[in-house]
């Protein structure tokens, strides 16, 4: 009774703050949990006519006839490496665009972060029209560029060799300028008498660099990796379906997840096979976070999320 009482009165004293959260749980209510009563279909030989409850079940049925193919190795596979890829590759890159952003005279720095930034604004539709100016086999920059030298021209959407270098330029490009935001804002938090004691004591820009700044952004860089973790199992569709214009030559190269996916769902029409594809991946990327945050508090307690 007491414990309530308690509870009531923290209410009271901050209504407001719990008033104002109200339309993000009703998002969250509407958009994420209500729909979780699809999760079923994965388990279902769905029918239209027959509808969610009226389908037959079929068990695990879904589950097996993704996992007996191969392709459920190859997008997995790409998944996780595209994700891991991603967040190393970005972080280096952010952190040290950061640290360089912090030394620009502030009548400069609006210039260069929304010159970083505007990329992040770009849907994937327009970034593919501007990757296809570079790629494209008759007309596009870089085969024009490698011809005037002598060089013999690529097929570069028909190439699955060079993909993962590809895609990983092009999500930099698009979401460098985001995350050096990030670690910007944190590098401004940081006490400036860290680097005061520093400077008189001889320190060169590189050694506070290494010194002060890395260490103090080691817990937003560890918070960012459990998130990270979480979506290793959920892939950028746009990014690796627009990119790559969808050519089946790459498959192999830029495949994953969310684009077997879609395509299982358009061209077979087979929405059990597809939802059980989904499931497979909301399952593992929760017990990936759950488990990434288990091991950094063991490790230090005041990094993790929970």
């Amino acid at each position: 009774m007491r414990t309530l009482l308690n509870e009531w009165r923290h209410f009271r004293k901050h209504q407001e703050l719990f008033w104002l959260t109200l339309p993000g749980i009703a998002y969250k209510l509407i958009f994420a949990y209500l729909p979780m009563f699809g999760i079923i279909v994965a388990f279902k030989n769905y029918r239209f006519d027959k509808g969610i409850l009226g389908s037959d079940w079929v068990g695990f049925a879904n589950f097996r006839y993704f996992f007996v193919s191969d392709i459920a190795w190859r997008i997995t596979r790409n998944t996780v490496l595209y994700g891991v890829s991603y967040f190393v590759i970005g972080t280096v890159c952010a952190v040290a665009f950061a640290i360089m952003l912090n030394e620009v005279r502030r009548r400069w720095i609006k210039v260069y972060q929304t010159s970083m930034f505007l990329p992040y604004f770009l849907s994937w539709v327009l970034v593919s029209y501007i990757v296809y100016a570079f790629l494209d086999h008759g007309n596009g920059l870089l085969n024009r560029t490698i011809a005037q030298f002598g060089g013999e021209e690529i097929k570069w959407y028909q190439e699955a060799g060079v993909w993962p270098y590809i895609l990983n330029i092009v999500q930099l490009w698009k979401g460098i300028g985001f995350s050096t935001l990030i670690y910007y804002a944190a590098i401004v938090g940081i006490d400036t008498e860290y680097y005061e004691a520093a400077r008189i004591d001889g320190a060169s820009k590189l050694q506070m660099a290494r010194h002060i700044t890395v260490p103090l952004l080691t817990p937003m860089v560890v918070i960012l990796m459990i998130m990270a973790i979480g979506n290793l199992f959920r892939g950028d569709f746009g990014l690796h379906y627009f990119i790559p214009n969808n050519s089946g030559f790459t498959y192999p190269a830029t495949d994953i997840i969310d684009t077997y996916v879609y395509r299982a769902l358009r061209d077979l029409g087979d929405i059990g096979m597809s939802a059980a594809v989904g499931l497979y991946q909301s399952v593992v990327g929760f017990v990936l976070i759950i488990g990434a945050n288990y091991a950094i508090r063991k490790i230090n307690a005041d990094h993790s999320l929970w």
